[in-house]
């Protein structure tokens, strides 16, 4: 498992990948040639993925992403250390909290 600030990264096995992620739709690279795994809404800061790879959005409300490495990567981040992982695939998962009321996806 890996943290960097408010995004989990949990390795999945190549078994447990769903079968409906083939078909899912990509997320696309920036603007910098970079997977964004969470974009800071107050700071502009960017969790995000250097190298190849892909970024798969699953269904609902928090769906979490399903990040592909064929080769590995390096998660990078303005304010923290870069993070390097191995090829395979891995779940992203967003920090949430309680609100009264909700639940919310933590803002950076």
């Amino acid at each position: 498992m890996y943290r960097q600030g408010d995004v989990l990264i949990v390795p999945v096995a190549q078994e447990a990948v769903p079968a409906h992620v083939e078909h899912a739709p990509r997320e696309r690279r920036d603007g910098r040639g970079r997977l964004v795994l969470a974009l800071g809404e107050v700071t502009g800061h960017a969790h995000a993925v250097v190298g190849p790879g892909e970024l798969i959005r699953e269904p609902g409300p928090f769906g979490p992403l399903l990040l592909h490495l064929p080769q590995g990567g390096r998660v990078v981040h303005e304010e923290h250390a870069v993070i390097p992982l191995p090829k395979g695939w891995f779940r992203v998962i967003r920090q949430r909290e309680y609100v009264p009321g909700s639940v919310r996806i933590v803002a950076d």
